[in-house]
Order: structure tokens, then C-alpha cells, then sequence
């Protein structure tokens, strides 16, 4: 309001009288555009230009008031605050530390741009560097504003926390539920940190994001492959292994290539499988993820091409990794993300050589495990190793075919876990190979179980899955008759060097 002396209202920038028909604050020439809102010579008292400098406020306010010879009533309406803000102000009692109204009260006040501590909106100005204080410094406020935005994150520790753990339980469930059931829940938890990656985080936690996401993408790869889906296997390990890359964990992205020389393994790819395991080794030959990558990876795919040179040294150097990183002797989660314990690899190395007809090396590996397989938690692989062992004893000049059906029949009768596409594959190959006795009743009583156990719900989709699709068909035909041409995920691994 205008400044009343009880002899007429003035102006509160140039003290004259005002009209009694004039309401404002300022006479008709004050109030013109672009008229300064205060005399000129407030902002020339350097008492006033060290105050706005070094962000005292109150004092600023004081010393343009009583400069401007206006009462504290007619400040506050001035400079858009109350009274008693005001008077808090100048006294000392309150700070301004708000940048947005700090910015307010330099607009309302008309603080020439030059003069302002801070730039405003719309000024082509930039605040003095120099007064009698000397070099501007910056406020507290704008410290801590930029060192908010460096730090500003929409997630907390607590969270990935949360999230890692989730991931430690899918791993832990995975062989007793299987993927059936578990990639909801992997797919739900990959959803969920996908906006979060979106968003802004510190190093540190962008790097553990990265890390759960190409975690979770390569689970939901895993079991991609176990259900029997190969294009969207690769898609998942191809997005898994960027994700790994921008986290520079160079172990993830071991564990990745190893799950992609698997996927490509159960489609019958075996010189990818073997380029994908090569792709990993090449990280870090010495590092403890490739002995998954020599046994699970190179040894099998090897095995497949029939070259026996490559698998006995694949098997020897996983073997002696395992020796050099103390692993654990027991039977390794097949889906976790530490490596492979000594008995994961010796019953890969019986796979191998399944492939190469050598019934007395799987005998002797799965023989090694026999033990810790029985005992095991895991369903899969008792299934999976009495399955080589059964294959194993059809070989030979002397098969031993009772004991060979015998063992097949008991893992379709029994409890086998959730199926799972290494399970059907080597289930089926067991009769394949099995045909030319197929007169004896022991081969027909297994013909008879795997029908049953092939026409469940859950194994049914699994055999009619593409890959299963290919067994049962003449090389290069597909269940409609036309050429095997079935879409898969564009990247190729690189050949392996020699």
C-alpha cells in the first residue's frame, strides 16, 4: 500500500503525494513500464549490494527499506511477504533458503539482474562476480541443489536389496518349482526395474541395476531354454548380455554366453554352442564361470560333433579349474549364478561322452556322483544322470538293455520334478535308440511309459514345442512339410579362433 504520512498518501518510490483518487501504491510517473520499483540509489549503497552477494536477505531487505525510507508494513506489501515475516527476516530470525522464493523476492523488488545473486528468468544478465566483498561465492542453497541433482535417485539400497533377493529365491526355487511356474515371477521383477533404469540413480546404484536386470533376463533365458523356446532364448540373452556389458561384470556376462551356448545346444546348433562357450572363455580363460563354460558348454557341444580329442581336453581343464577355485564338491544349483561345484561338471562330462558312445567313461563319471546325486535335492539331475547312464548301457557290442529301460522307466514313473526340455529330448532319445530291440518286452514296457508320461499336460507342451517338433521329422521338413526354415534371433556368435 502507498506510504501514509498523515498528511496525505506518497509514493513509495519517490515520496510524493498521491492523488486522494489514486488507490495504488505509486504515482501515475512510477507506475509507468519499465519505471524501477525503488530508487536508483538503493542499489548503489554497497552495504546493500554486499548483502544480496553473500545471500543475507533480512539484512538486504533492511537496509533498501529504511534507504527507500519506507515503513516495514509497506515493505512486506512491496515485496510480496507479511509483516511479520518481514520483521523475522531483518532481525536475524529466519532465513530465506528456497531458491524458488528467493527468485520471487528479487522479482518483486526489481533487483537490477546484475546486482542478483542469482540469475533470473528471463535476464540475459549473470550475476556480478566481483563487489566489495570480492569474488562471489555460491550459496549453501546452491551447493546443496547441485549436489542433489548428482545424487538424486528413484530407488533406494533398500530396494535392490530387496530385488537381489528376490533374484537368490527364483535361483533357489527354480529346480523344485521350474519355469512353468517361476517366469512369471521372473518377468514381473524384470518389468518392475526396467522404469527404474528409465530414471536417474548414483554410480553405484545404476551398476546394481544393471546387474538385476541382465540377472533377471538371463533367468527368463534359462528357462526359455528348458521350456522348449529357442528364438526367444537368444532375445533373452541377447538383452542380458548388453545389460551385463554396461555393468562391467565380466563374470554375468560369462554365465550369459554359457547360457546361450545351452540354448543353442538343446536346438541342435552344436558349432553355435561351441562358438558361444569359446566366447566366454575368451573373457577370462582362468576365471571360475568357465569351467561351466568348458564342461556344460565346449565338452557337450564337442561330444555332439563327435570329436573325442576336444572333449577329453575340455573335461581335463574344467576338471583343474575346479581344483584351482577350491569348488564346492556337492551339486550346484543348475541355474545359479556362482560356479559349477565339481559334481556339476562330472555329470556333465557324462553327457559328453554319451555322445561319443563311450559307456565306460559315463559310468565312470556318473559312478564319481553317484552319491551326491542320490542325496541331492535336485530332481532334475537324478533324472538326467540316470537318463545318460541308461543311454550309456545301450552301447557297445554287449548293450545291457534290461537295466537300460529299467532305469528310463523308473525317471518317467517317478518323481522327475517339473519337465523340462533336457529331460523330454533325452527321455525320447532314449527309445530312439532303443528301436532296434523294440521286440523285447523291456523296450515295449518303456514305449508304453513315455507315451504316458509324453501326453501329461506340461511334458505335451514341451514335445510340441519347435525343437521336439524337429525330432521326430526327416532332416530339413517341419509338422507342416515345409523346409525347416523357422525364424531365429538374427546375432551369431563370432567363430571361434583356433
Amino acid at each position: 500500500m502507498a506510504l501514509d504520512t498523515g498528511l496525505g498518501r506518497r509514493c513509495v518510490r519517490c515520496g510524493c503525494n498521491l492523488s486522494r483518487y489514486n488507490r495504488e501504491t505509486r504515482c501515475a510517473a512510477c507506475s509507468k513500464p519499465g519505471a524501477p520499483l525503488l530508487p536508483d540509489r538503493v542499489w548503489e549503497d554497497p552495504a546493500v549490494r554486499h548483502a544480496l552477494s553473500t545471500w543475507d536477505f533480512g539484512t538486504a531487505l533492511r537496509l533498501v527499506r529504511e534507504s527507500a525510507q519506507l515503513s516495514q508494513r509497506d515493505m512486506a506489501a512491496l515485496c510480496g511477504l507479511g509483516q511479520a515475516t518481514l520483521s523475522e527476516l531483518e532481525a536475524g530470525k529466519r532465513r530465506l533458503t528456497h531458491i524458488d522464493k528467493i527468485i520471487t523476492l528479487l522479482q518483486d523488488l526489481a533487483v537490477p539482474a546484475g546486482l542478483a545473486p542469482v540469475a533470473l528468468p528471463g535476464s540475459s544478465s549473470s550475476p556480478e562476480t566481483t563487489s566489495v566483498a570480492g569474488p562471489r561465492w555460491e550459496s549453501p542453497v546452491e551447493i546443496a541443489q547441485r549436489l542433489t541433482a548428482a545424487t538424486l535417485s528413484n530407488t533406494t539400497p533398500a530396494a535392490i536389496s530387496l530385488m537381489k533377493r528376490q533374484i537368490d529365491g527364483l535361483v533357489d526355487r527354480y529346480e523344485e518349482e521350474g519355469a512353468h511356474q517361476l517366469a512369471p515371477e521372473a518377468l514381473h521383477l524384470r518389468t518392475a526395474i526396467q522404469p527404474l533404469l528409465e530414471g536417474q540413480q548414483p554410480a553405484r546404484q545404476r551398476r546394481s541395476l544393471f546387474q538385476l536386470a541382465a540377472q533377471a533376463s538371463g533367468l527368463l533365458a534359462y528357462m526359455a531354454v528348458n521350456a522348449g523356446r529357442p528364438v526367444i532364448a537368444e532375445a533373452y540373452c541377447e538383452e542380458a548380455a548388453a545389460l551385463a556389458t554396461e555393468a562391467d561384470d565380466p563374470s554375468l556376462l560369462m554365465w550369459i554366453l554359457g547360457t546361450r551356448s545351452l540354448a543353442a545346444y538343446y536346438d541342435h546348433r552344436f558349432n553355435d554352442a561351441l562358438n558361444w562357450a569359446d566366447a566366454g572363455i575368451r573373457i577370462d580363460p582362468h576365471h571360475a564361470q568357465a569351467i561351466r563354460l568348458y564342461s556344460n558348454g565346449r565338452a557337450r557341444a564337442l561330444g555332439k560333433i563327435g570329436d573325442r580329442r576336444g572333449t577329453d581336453q575340455a573335461i581335463d581343464i574344467a576338471q583343474e579349474l575346479s581344483v584351482r577355485h577350491n569348488a564346492p564338491d556337492g551339486l550346484t544349483s543348475c541355474i545359479s549364478f556362482e560356479p559349477y561345484g565339481m559334481a556339476r561338471t562330472l555329470a556333465n562330462a557324462a553327457t559328453a561322452y554319451v555322445a561319443l558312445g563311450d559307456t565306460g567313461r559315463v559310468l565312470e563319471y556318473a559312478g564319481q556322483i553317484d552319491h551326491l546325486v542320490a542325496t541331492s535335492d535336485s530332481a532334475w539331475t537324478q533324472a538326467l544322470v540316470s537318463l545318460d547312464v541308461a543311454t550309456a548301457l545301450l552301447a557297445g557290442p554287449r548293450p545291457d538293455i534290461e537295466h537300460s529301460m529299467d532305469l528310463g522307466r523308473q525317471v518317467l514313473e517317478g518323481d522327475g520334478g517339473p519337465p523340462i526340455l533336457s529331460v523330454v529330448q533325452r527321455a525320447t532319445s532314449l527309445y530312439e535308440q532303443a528301436k532296434p530291440f523294440q521286440d523285447l518286452h523291456a523296450v515295449q514296457d518303456y514305449r508304453d511309459a513315455l507315451t504316458a508320461w509324453r501326453a501329461t499336460p506340461r511334458t505335451l507342451e514341451l514335445t510340441q514345442s519347435v525343437t521336439m517338433a524337429q525330432d521326430a521329422l526327416p532332416p530339413g521338413r517341419t509338422a507342416g512339410g515345409a523346409p525347416n526354415r523357422h525364424q531365429r534371433f538374427p546375432s551369431r556368435p563370432s567363430p571361434r579362433r583356433r
